[in-house]
This record gives C-alpha cells, sequence and structure tokens, in this order.
C-alpha cells in the first residue's frame, strides 16, 4: 500500500495520508514519502494549491502509529533520528511553494495535528476531533514538531494542549484558532476545494510572496544543539516505556516521573 496518494485536478493536488485502517496513524513510511511529495510539488511551477487530507472519512490522521515505536524510537538516540525526519517533512509542508489547504474529517490528533497546523489553511466537519494526548505516553512534542503548532495557536494555547492532553471537539478548536472554518460533515470536501479553487484563481506569485513574507516576520527561536536534542531525552525515562506499554495494552498507565 502506497504511504501517501498523490492525484491532481488540473492547478489543484491532493496528497492524502494513506494507512485507513490505522486512522492513518502515521509512520515512517508515511513521513518519509510526504516530505518528498511535497517537495516534489513545490518544484511543479504549473500548480497553484495543495490540499492535504488522509484517505477515507475517518480521520485526518490519529497520530503516530505506536506499535513501531519499540523498533523506531526505542530510546532518545532512535528517535532523535526519527524526529529529524518529522521534522524535515513538517517544514516541507510549512514551506511549500504552493499554498496549503487541510481538509479535516474525523480526527485530527497528534502528529496530524501537526501536520495540520503547518498548513496555510484548514477547513474541517462538525464531528473533527483535535488535541495531543502524548502526556499519555510519557513524551513530548520535539522543539521541530512544536514550531507549526506554537506559531499557530501561540503559547497559551499550545501548552493547554500539551498540559492537558485532552481530545477536544471541531468548534473548541475553532474558537482556539486551530482551524479556519468549521462546516457540517458532508459538506467538508466541498468547501475545502471551494477554498483551494479560489486561492488557485488569484496570483500565483503574489500567493508565493505572502508565504514567503510571513515566513520572514515570524520570529523564530535559536536553539542551541543541547537545547534541540533535549526534545528526545524523554524516550530515556521509564515513563516513556510505561507509556507505551499502557497504550498498547489498553491500561491506565502509572507514572512515577522517571
Amino acid at each position: 500500500m502506497e504511504p501517501i496518494l498523490i492525484t491532481r485536478d488540473g492547478q489543484i493536488a491532493t496528497v492524502a495520508l494513506n494507512n485507513p485502517g490505522k486512522l492513518n496513524a502515521l509512520n515512517r513510511a508515511m513521513w518519509q514519502r510526504l516530505g518528498e511529495v511535497m517537495h516534489e510539488l513545490s518544484a511543479d511551477a504549473d500548480l497553484r494549491c495543495i490540499v492535504l487530507r488522509g484517505a477515507g472519512d475517518r480521520a485526518f490522521a490519529a497520530g503516530a502509529d505506536i506499535a513501531e515505536f519499540a523498533s523506531e524510537r526505542a530510546d532518545s538516540k532512535q528517535a532523535k533520528s526519527y524526529g529529524d525526519l518529522i521534522h524535515k517533512t513538517m517544514q516541507a509542508v510549512a514551506r511549500s511553494r504552493h499554498p496549503t489547504v487541510a481538509l479535516i474529517k474525523g480526527a485530527c490528533v497528534g502528529g496530524g495535528l501537526e501536520i495540520a497546523a503547518t498548513c496555510d489553511m484548514r477547513v474541517c466537519g462538525e464531528s473533527s476531533r483535535f488535541g495531543v494526548p502524548v502526556n499519555r505516553l510519557g513524551l513530548t512534542m520535539a522543539c521541530g514538531e512544536l514550531q507549526g503548532l506554537l506559531a499557530l495557536a501561540g503559547r497559551a494555547v499550545t501548552l493547554e494542549i500539551l498540559l492537558e492532553g485532552r481530545v477536544f471537539d471541531a468548534q473548541e478548536a475553532f474558537r482556539k484558532g486551530l482551524v479556519n472554518r468549521v462546516v457540517p460533515d458532508d459538506k467538508v470536501e466541498e468547501e475545502a476545494y471551494a477554498c483551494a479553487t479560489r486561492i488557485a484563481a488569484g496570483a500565483p506569485l503574489v500567493a508565493r510572496w505572502h508565504k514567503q513574507f510571513i515566513e520572514r516576520l515570524t520570529v523564530t527561536a535559536k536553539l542551541s544543539p543541547e537545547e534541540w536534542d533535549e526534545g528526545f531525552a524523554c524516550f530515556d525515562t521509564e515513563d516513556y516505556k510505561e507509556g507505551v506499554d499502557a497504550f498498547l495494552k489498553k491500561r491506565k498507565p502509572n507514572f512515577k516521573g522517571k
């Protein structure tokens, strides 16, 4: 199964996260291919807009594929390698030459929300759900993953999302500024592609300049290598191992702060 599906209708391309059997939970192959696809599409001067979505109707993406953690993120060294891949992919989405619209149906959680946050616009259905419950797993959002959410939602909302770990509804996501529009579930595709069509009808150079100007005007934190690496320290903790084991066994975790 292809990890990422690509379709095209004139000047609008659609990129779909393709793991519908697991609510499009994100694995290494999906992160790798998404970054490649975004670079490929960004180089296509004939495009005017890219729509990102999840395959099927149940989820944009329900976070990470926890089942691969034992083999892919067993400790901080492995996690840093994986985190570097995620960061590169997030940058490929955020710095796409073309405007991006996230078409959100169902769950948009964890890594799904991270990806959606790096898009330029977000349209969701009334039954969509949002959140980043990583505190239940004993792991952090690393700095490269935090950038997009922090730039979109600001300090207070980002901390609320991460500290509480709640999954909340579409109207709350709208109030928090996480999505631009909430529409009936059966109108999500219609509105997202109407948005993409309006973008594609505009002057493409102007759209690209506006993206460039706004990125330059956004203040980006300058972290030391040590501060960057600390984003993966959680993978060496007992709480991380406990959190993942509890998730896979569907039990309540017993965190000890170690």
